[in-house]
């Protein structure tokens, strides 16, 4: 019975995260969400060379089974983090435009 609780355990962000972080060694990563919708910020060298796709699916393998039965959407931003300090860069940027 325990085992059938752990897999019906509402998904929360953090437990998304804590998922993500531990199948992928991230840079930064950041997971917002309401149990069902989820958007996730990632930043890691293993994104490097692949296309979105790519990278998308390497997450929805980090995720395995929880992504087919508990996450009804998840959104992701997926970067490397030379693509993250550019991102950075132009925020920080625009900041003092202001």
């Amino acid at each position: 019975m325990e085992s059938h609780r752990a897999t019906t355990e509402a998904v929360t962000p953090e437990s998304i995260q804590q998922m993500i972080a531990a199948g992928l060694e991230c840079e930064n990563v950041q997971v917002r969400g309401d149990g069902r919708h989820f958007e996730a910020l990632i930043v890691t060298v293993a994104f490097e060379g692949l296309s979105r796709v790519k990278r998308h699916q390497l997450v929805y393998k980090t995720l395995g089974s929880r992504m087919d039965e508990e996450v009804h959407a998840l959104s992701m931003t997926t970067l490397t983090p030379a693509e993250w300090a550019e991102v950075q860069q132009e925020i920080r940027a625009r900041q003092k435009q202001k």
